[in-house]
């Protein structure tokens, strides 16, 4: 389940640090959970998916370490990243 381009476009301009920013690990996680959240929904619907359950796992999984990355290197941007996303930290 790819995000549309445009969809991508909305998701790095408002989370990108910087003007030229299009990678930065805000980006890179507000972009995983769009993905996990559109799977998770896919899911709801065909629970024996399992091919798809495990490339969430693996998603959730990135999305962890990126968090924790960024919790290392700045708890206050972390914060108020994971209240912006409205996920658990």
């Amino acid at each position: 389940m790819p995000l549309l381009q445009q969809r991508k476009q909305e998701l790095i301009s408002d989370y990108q640090v910087h003007e030229t920013d299009t990678g930065s690990s805000d980006v890179q996680v507000a972009m995983l959970t769009e993905r996990i959240n559109r799977l998770s929904q896919h899911l709801k619907t065909n629970k024996k998916d399992h091919a798809s359950r495990k490339g969430l796992l693996g998603m959730i999984g990135l999305r962890k370490r990126l968090l924790s990355y960024i919790q290392k290197q700045d708890n206050a941007r972390y914060r108020a990243l994971i209240t912006r996303l409205g996920i658990r930290g």
